[in-house]
């Protein structure tokens, strides 16, 4: 019997098959949209996914200015985050952070929702994302994805 055909085969950088994916976040709830695309730049849906390995693929999301939140956590979650100096904590609500830029705060959601590694520093370099609905990565040619169809 040959053993050779029962090794595992790990994807590396190289074999790495990455795609763009096209986002349109118009009333999508953030939490749940943020935990897809964290799956989906992790490479978690493919079948050579490989835990160490930025093997995901590329995501752009639009209209991040549009996305919606339940209840009342626009008003009343706080983001903490510390000047470095003594008395430097500064917290700021959802609503403050969309108003300064929505692309940021997409971003900080989405790396929440990405492992505490070296690997997820890579990974968010794979995600580009736009206020409006117009983006400047149309040269490589993204499909455009329904996140509330991938797990159907």
């Amino acid at each position: 019997m040959d053993t050779l055909s029962y090794k595992t085969i790990s994807a590396n950088k190289a074999t790495a098959q990455k795609e763009w994916v096209l986002v349109d976040a118009t009333d999508l709830v953030l939490g749940r949209m943020a935990s897809e695309v964290a799956k989906i730049l992790r490479g978690k849906y493919k079948a050579n996914f490989t835990p160490h390995v930025d093997c995901g693929d590329n995501v752009i999301i639009i209209n991040a200015e549009k996305v919606k939140l339940t209840g009342k956590k626009w008003t009343d979650r706080v983001y903490l985050r510390h000047t470095g100096y003594p008395g430097g904590q500064r917290e700021m609500t959802p609503e403050q952070m969309m108003k300064k830029s929505p692309e940021r705060f997409i971003k900080k959601v989405v790396k929440g929702m990405l492992p505490k590694n070296r690997l997820s520093d890579k990974v968010i370099g794979n995600l580009y994302v736009f206020a409006g609905a117009e983006h400047n990565m149309q040269a490589q040619q993204p499909k455009q994805i329904e996140l509330t169809n991938l797990n159907k």
